[in-house]
């Protein structure tokens, strides 16, 4: 790692090198030393704040009222590219506390799930608690697993903090700020920043409510601000600063309609200013006010606090630390999104630091799926009202049309990531070399987000099993069904009788991507859809056959799984369905109006938003969430 250079990074990697990469992380992890006596290591704090791009000054934002961070900035240093590992909370800090991407566990992918985490594996915590240090956590968690916040901290509550620990005792203590959460954006926040100074991005509409989100988003950060030099008070008053290396971050990108939930740099990019002490100046791999270029992600903060403390890193960590005299390089940082909340999508990216490519795996889907939480954003309901009403341009119009398979974005000169330019002839060798380094990542940290949510084969040990879950060949099939080519139709229908059923699932999958195309495999479509053993298959099946005539076919084969199937997530991925299939759903209303009035809050959402359509009644500005299901 080395301080930001005047030019952008461009490194060439390639698949051998990703695998490489990732091997030595482990083997250096797993390396360092045991721990250092007590008193000779540092206290280290994270003050980690919610749903944040860097609208900082430090970043340059010439808006920015930040002077706390500007200061931990200043006296330290910046991390110019720095990411999370989902574009939402819980997959982004299941990373943060496992350092491990959420995909290697399902079904920790998706939002608000709750994967079974081997004994093995764990949370990083307990390593510095054994090695003696006092570890508290105040007090967000949402692991996205099965962590016991009990067994992983000293103190995991509203009062935690480090004014408890033992004497003597290091420190590792993390505070969370939740003053530039989304929901704080549900109402508007005046302040320094008016709606007449902000800039709209090319993709937003220029109404007043985005005005007003921008700005608000910018004085939430203003206040949060001034919370984080609160605690920093609280430091030096306690005699600490000097002892404590300090970090703060955000724990993923921001709030702004089209950066939450999705895989551009608005969702992905955050912000990281780490100040280390002169005392403790040899952990720091760059003099203080340094830029450091290189591209990290939140898989690295664990090997990072590991490494701090002296303690030896677990093999199983997928990221390396990011201080130290000499840190490993990274040349990539790659992330992705699944399930959130009540919408199915499947996303997979990789960045440089000035490039992006962007890889759906359901490219049949509009990035706009409605989603009952974010569309309580004014500019969100503002944005669906400009569509509505005719008033969009080519680049505001785009989020609410399918997605192509890949995109591929130059940071530099399109800031707004819509200038795709997967087809231009001058970038073909550098879209390769992502291609190829996002396949060697997917493969190293055996991704499993290809499986549907519920089956059998999900879990950390049951996607391991021999023979399982054949993840190369799933990629091929995955990588042929994203294309839409009309030719592979009866390849498809052939894999529809495979024994694995994540093989079935992607062939109807592609066979729904093609859409009228696919009337070649109608008979087996039809056969699958009535009676695979899998009703997650069945659910892709019959929404293929909407497509083939068969609309009200399809909408009765919904209806009765999202009727009778015991598992939630099969009722949601058929009330996901119903959604995109038109007006024949109205025949599975009595269902879908069950689902909307039942306890399960994604399906209550997704059911409601989904009957007001039917009914001609649905408005943009329609409370579709319901505050009782939190």
């Amino acid at each position: 790692m080395s301080p930001e250079p005047g030019s952008s990074l461009r490194t060439k990697v390639s698949r051998r090198a990703v695998v490489a990469s990732l091997a030595a992380t482990a083997a250096g992890a797993a390396s360092t030393a045991q721990a250092r006596p007590v008193g000779a290591r540092p206290n280290i704090l994270w003050l980690v704040s919610e749903d944040n791009n860097p609208f900082i000054g430090a970043y340059g934002d010439p808006l920015a009222h930040t002077p706390t961070i500007d200061r931990l900035a200043a006296e330290g240093l910046v991390f110019s590219n720095v990411y999370s590992t989902a574009p939402v909370c819980a997959p982004s800090r299941f990373s943060i506390i496992t350092g491990m991407a959420a995909q290697s566990c399902a079904p920790a992918q998706h939002m608000r799930a709750r994967a079974r985490l081997p004994a093995r594996i764990g949370a990083f915590p307990p390593r510095l608690r054994q090695a003696g240090y006092y570890c508290t956590n105040n007090a967000k968690t949402d692991y996205n697993c099965d962590l016991d916040p009990a067994q992983v901290w000293d103190d995991s509550s509203g009062v935690a903090h480090w004014r408890k620990r033992p004497a003597g005792a290091p420190f590792f203590a993390v505070f969370n700020y939740e003053t530039t959460h989304e929901s704080r954006l549900f109402k508007p926040a005046p302040g320094r920043v008016t709606p007449g100074q902000v800039r709209v991005p090319a993709y937003l509409p220029d109404t007043a409510e985005v005005r007003e989100d921008i700005a608000s988003y910018y004085n939430l950060i203003e206040a949060m601000d001034r919370e984080l030099g609160a605690r920093l008070a609280e430091l030096e008053a306690d005699g600490l600063a000097d002892d404590t290396i300090v970090f703060y971050y955000s724990d993923n990108g921001g709030v702004l309609p089209r950066s939450k939930r999705y895989c551009y740099d608005e969702g992905m990019r955050c912000a990281m200013a780490v100040r280390v002490p002169p005392k403790w100046a040899h952990l720091s791999p760059a003099p203080p006010g340094s830029r450091i270029a290189d591209p990290a992600t939140f898989l690295d903060l664990a090997p990072t606090v590991l490494a701090l403390a002296g303690v030896r890193a677990p093999a199983h960590f997928q990221g390396r630390p990011v201080l130290g005299p000499k840190p490993p390089r990274r040349a990539l940082a790659f992330g992705g999104r699944d399930r959130m909340d009540e919408r199915y999508d499947m996303m997979r990216t990789v960045t440089d630091g000035r490039f992006r490519y962007i890889r759906n795996y359901a490219p049949h889907r509009p990035w706009a799926q409605h989603e009952a939480f974010e569309w309580q954003l004014a500019s969100y309901q503002s944005w669906e009202r400009e569509r509505l009403a005719g008033r969009l341009n080519a680049a505001q119009s785009r989020f609410w049309g399918e997605k192509p398979a890949e995109e591929f974005y130059d940071l530099a000169s399109d800031r707004d990531q819509l200038d795709n330019l997967i087809e231009r002839p001058d970038q073909q060798a550098r879209i390769a070399r992502m291609r190829r380094a996002l396949d060697a990542h997917m493969l190293a940290i055996h991704d499993a987000g290809f499986i549907p949510e519920g089956s059998p084969l999900e879990g950390y040990a049951e996607s391991r099993a021999p023979g399982a879950y054949p993840l190369r060949r799933v990629m091929r099939l995955a990588a042929q069904a994203i294309r839409r080519n009309a030719a592979l139709a009866p390849a498809f229908a052939a894999q529809l009788s495979d024994p694995n059923e994540v093989i079935r699932f992607w062939a109807a999958q592609g066979l729904l991507m093609l859409g009228a195309k696919a009337a070649p495999a109608h008979s087996q479509l039809s056969a699958c859809a009535k009676g695979d053993a899998s009703p997650r298959v069945r659910v892709a099946a019959a929404e293929a056959l909407a497509h083939l005539d068969e609309a009200d076919t399809a909408a009765d084969l919904l209806g009765g799984l999202l009727a009778t199937q015991a598992d939630a997530r099969v009722r949601l991925q058929a009330l996901n369905a119903l959604t995109f299939i038109g007006p024949a759903a109205l025949r599975a209303l009595p269902a879908i109006e069950a689902a909307a009035a039942g306890k399960d809050q994604y399906l209550g959402n997704a059911g409601r938003y989904l009957a007001l359509v039917l009914k001609g009644a649905y408005r943009p500005e329609a409370q579709i969430f319901d505050p009782k299901s939190l």
